[in-house]
């Protein structure tokens, strides 16, 4: 009898309810769950599926190897070129070089804030640092294009003096582009590589500590491997910004195809879709499909081989 009133009582006085109804909310959260993931996971085969069926058409009308290591690109000529290979190295030195760069500083900002700055000034140093992640690309396209261009552009009128081969690009070129492109990735890098060393147990660093270890020490042979994998996807997501920005490198980079020089007007590839997408029709089009379906599969194997590398170095590290 009262074991009854005891069970009755536990029942009343539960804050997370009875055993029947905590069965019920954990099967409705077992199945919104499982709805998002296949949501995520549709969404993902959706996009792929999409970017195959609009891309592959013009390789077969246009061929691979034109499209893909053809230097020309006149799609309104006469006689019309749909060459990308100076597009696709625009894009792949233009993020290797930003990626170069912004991760260092980011991640040496990451660990100034989380380990190293006073609280009073880290109070001050990541709001900012939030502030710059909410600023439109448009604006970083604005600053760069009235700041940086014309700095850019009175450093090539030195370096070019009295050359009569340049041509001179007003200051819109790569290095604009890679050092708006740097600027715009710090915020994700710096906010999630913060946050990943903040979750690194603390009782790591206390025997490092006890053991003799200084502060440095710590954090480079302690902290920073035990955060290597959040670090890795801040890398990862400012990898992804960097490779699909649009707005604000078209404003700074001159959106002309050539070869990937410091001091050239150059075309990256979401530029390229951007610039031309808006009036392109027939093949035209669908070359810009592909090139979106090379920007696709450019992104999916960056994220395959940080994911190798990083898994990688979790088995060594076991």
């Amino acid at each position: 009898m009262k074991q009854d009133i005891s069970k009755k009582t536990v029942e009343k006085t539960s804050i997370i309810g009875t055993h029947k109804s905590k069965t019920a909310v954990e099967k409705t959260a077992h199945v919104i769950f499982t709805a998002c993931a296949f949501a995520a996971v549709l969404a993902v085969a959706s996009i792929t599926l999409y970017m195959i069926i609009s891309g592959v058409p013009a390789v077969f009308e246009v061929g691979l190897k034109e499209i893909l290591f053809s230097t020309t690109w006149k799609p309104a000529a006469a006689d019309p070129s749909y060459g990308i290979l100076y597009v696709i190295l625009t894009s792949i030195v233009g993020t290797a070089l930003a990626i170069l760069i912004g991760v260092p500083i980011g991640v040496g900002t990451a660990i100034f804030l989380a380990e190293v700055a006073p609280k009073p000034l880290v109070k001050i140093v990541q709001p900012a640092v939030e502030l710059l992640a909410g600023i439109p690309s448009v604006i970083y396209g604005l600053l760069g294009l009235l700041i940086l261009n014309p700095l850019m552009y009175k450093l090539e009128l030195h370096i070019f003096k009295g050359s009569t081969t340049h041509q001179f690009t007003g200051g819109a070129n790569l290095i604009s582009a890679i050092l708006v492109l740097a600027i715009m990735i710090l915020p994700t890098v710096i906010n999630i590589s913060t946050s990943a060393i903040k979750a690194v147990p603390g009782h790591l660093k206390s025997a490092s500590l006890a053991v003799g270890a200084t502060k440095m020490q710590t954090i480079f042979k302690v902290i920073l491997p035990a955060a290597k994998s959040g670090i890795v996807t801040a890398i990862v997501l400012g990898i992804g910004r960097a490779i699909g920005e649009a707005m604000a490198i078209s404003l700074v980079s001159g959106n002309s195809v050539n070869i990937p020089l410091p001091f050239n007007a150059v075309r990256f590839l979401t530029t390229a879709i951007v610039s031309e997408m808006s009036y392109a029709a027939d093949t035209h089009k669908r070359v810009l499909f592909t090139i979106g379906l090379v920007l696709f599969a450019f992104i999916m194997c960056i994220n395959y081989v940080l994911n190798k590398i990083l898994k990688g170095g979790e088995k060594d590290g076991k």
